[in-house]
């Protein structure tokens, strides 16, 4: 991913008003940030738990949306599976984050979800920079590119799906 400056994440937001984007926490270690080993940039909010951002690359453009984390079931040890970069984790580790459609039709579905790492580095997961715990990933026969293939290609899949 191409390093990303607060204005062209701030402008880069489909699926909020101006106003909230501008409002928005956006990280503020971003020359610190591995560009070269991010699909897309993702964070959570530090004033809103239930909140974190993503911004992509996407059909040529840079999107960003905002995902609200659905609340956590206590009391589960069960392990989940992140379904963009197959990252399992305790049940802590991966949550249910939806976002509004960026274009809505008036049909009830206005929201699309995945489960999606809570600390939102499937980039990291994925290259092998940021270890899972044990058990977290499964063996594969595919190469480090083939599995950010698999992982960018199931982004696009979700983000697609803002805009239907």
């Amino acid at each position: 991913m191409r390093e990303l400056t607060e204005d062209l994440i701030r402008n880069s937001f489909v699926n909020c008003s101006k106003g909230e984007a501008k409002r928005l926490a956006v990280p503020r270690d971003l020359a610190e940030q591995p560009w070269e080993d991010l699909d897309f940039l993702g964070w959570r909010d530090p004033g809103a738990p239930d909140r974190c951002y993503l911004v992509a690359e996407h059909g040529g453009e840079l999107i960003g949306v905002t995902l609200r984390l659905a609340p956590r079931q206590t009391g589960s040890m069960r392990r989940s599976m992140c379904s963009l970069c197959l990252t399992t984790h305790p049940s802590s580790g991966v949550a249910l984050m939806s976002a509004r459609k960026a274009r809505r039709t008036g049909s009830e579905a206005d929201s699309v979800g995945e489960y999606i790492c809570t600390d939102l580095a499937c980039s990291l997961y994925v290259r092998g920079k940021k270890k899972a715990e044990p058990g977290g990933r499964l063996e594969e026969s595919l190469t480090t590119e083939e599995k950010i293939e698999r992982t960018t290609a199931r982004l696009s899949a979700f983000l697609d799906k803002l805009f239907v």
